[in-house]
């Protein structure tokens, strides 16, 4: 690969990875928990968060949302359902959000309002890994329907994951998906990182991944 090309690249991840280290460092000190939602296309993460959001909201914490896609406001309008603050990032040509992305749209928030802001990454299991968004927890979504051996073909998305969650898992049966086996395939990846199986259409799990979410909220600095 052509040499300007390859420090051009470096350069950019560098700009951005000082970006997201001064958004880190502007959560914590809001005491807002972030957390990175990634997956390929499909696996139902818009479903998900917005039941979630709504769960959370029950539970008496305050949340905000942003989320990405190449068009269309979609996905920000059924995130709004919930309840909750939530904005479209539209990336146009970008298979991923970058951190400068995150910073324009925030304004006009009060980060310290809310105990969590999650964001929503472009359905991607190849681009989004190399770019920190300054989250505290990044969350890797596997769906029953995509097959159990997603992990091995993208190891370095699940490996810098903090934790999986397994969606669409009434679908299954049907599917037949492997949960065992796709577990392995994570843990070959990840040893012991925390996996977590739901299903947005049945309520299948939403409590434990909201109780794993709440046990990972910071508090103000």
């Amino acid at each position: 690969m052509n040499t300007r090309i390859v420090e051009l690249r470096k350069n950019i991840l560098n700009k951005n990875d000082t970006l997201a280290h001064q958004l880190r460092s502007r959560f914590h000190a809001a005491g807002v928990t972030v957390f990175n939602w990634v997956s390929s296309p499909g696996t139902g993460k818009t479903e998900l968060l917005k039941k979630t959001l709504i769960r959370l909201r029950e539970m008496g914490f305050h949340s905000a949302a942003l989320v990405g896609d190449l068009e269309t406001d979609n996905d920000a309008v059924r995130l709004a359902e919930s309840g909750v603050p939530a904005r479209q990032i539209k990336t146009h040509t970008l298979c991923h959000l970058e951190a400068d992305m995150v910073e324009r749209h925030l304004e006009g928030w009060n980060l310290s309002d809310f105990d969590f802001l999650f964001i929503e990454n472009i359905g991607n299991l190849v681009c989004p890994a190399a770019w920190d968004l300054g989250e505290d927890i990044r969350v890797v979504l596997l769906s029953a329907t995509e097959g159990e051996d997603k992990p091995l073909k993208y190891p370095k998305l699940f490996h810098t994951a903090d934790v999986v969650v397994l969606t669409k898992m009434d679908l299954a049966e049907p599917c037949e998906f492997n949960r065992h086996l796709a577990e392995q395939n994570v843990f070959a990846i990840r040893p012991g990182i925390p996996i977590l199986a739901t299903s947005a259409k049945r309520g299948i799990g939403l409590e434990n991944l909201c109780t794993y979410l709440v046990s990972c909220r910071r508090e103000e600095a």
